[in-house]
C-alpha cells in the first residue's frame, strides 16, 4: 500500500514538473511576415500586462508638437526602448514580449494616414533581430487621438515567462 503512494505520488510530481516545464510555442506565419500568427502560453507560466507606453521627448526641455516626439519610427523606437526598461524592472526582457497593441494616429505630414511603413522600421529594431530573434503576435490600428496631440504612438505589451 505505501508502495502504490509512493508511486503514485512520484507519477503526479513528473506530471506537474513535465507541465511546469512546457514552454511558451509561438505559431509563426508563412515568410515574409514579421509578426506571429498567434502564442499559446502554458498553464504555469507568468505573464505581465503592461500599460500603453507612449514617446519620450527627443529634448526633455523641448515638449510643444509632434516635432518635440519626432516621426512614427522616432515615438516607436522611443516608446519600445521605455518599454524594454519597464520590463527590465520586472525581471523580463524583450524576448519575452509575446503580445503587443499598438495604436497608431495618422501622420500630418502624410494626408491623416498612419505610418505603418515607420512603425514597422522601429518594431524590427526590437524584434527578429540578431539580439531578439524572437517575432510577436500583434495588432496595429490607426486612431483618431491619444492621450496627448503630440503622440503619433502607443504600444500595450504582453510578455510571459514559462515556469
Amino acid at each position: 500500500m505505501i508502495h502504490q503512494a509512493l508511486i503514485s505520488a512520484a507519477a503526479l510530481i513528473a506530471c506537474t514538473t513535465a507541465a511546469q516545464a512546457q514552454s511558451i510555442v509561438r505559431h509563426a506565419n508563412p515568410a515574409p511576415a514579421i509578426i506571429l500568427n498567434g502564442v499559446t502560453i502554458p498553464p504555469g507560466a507568468e505573464v505581465l500586462m503592461l500599460s500603453g507606453q507612449l514617446a519620450s521627448p527627443i529634448d526633455p526641455t523641448k515638449t510643444d508638437g509632434i516635432e518635440a516626439y519626432g516621426d512614427t519610427k522616432t515615438q516607436t523606437i522611443s516608446t519600445f526602448t521605455k518599454i524594454e526598461a519597464a520590463l527590465a524592472k520586472q525581471g523580463y526582457a524583450m524576448s519575452d514580449v509575446v503580445k503587443l497593441t499598438v495604436f497608431v494616429v495618422g501622420d500630418p505630414k502624410l494626408g491623416g494616414k498612419m505610418d505603418f511603413a515607420g512603425f514597422n522600421a522601429g518594431y524590427r529594431e526590437f524584434f527578429g533581430t540578431a539580439k531578439n530573434p524572437n517575432l510577436v503576435a500583434r495588432s496595429t490600428v490607426q486612431v483618431a487621438g491619444l492621450a496627448g496631440p503630440n503622440f503619433l504612438i502607443e504600444i500595450e505589451a504582453t510578455a510571459a515567462k514559462a515556469r
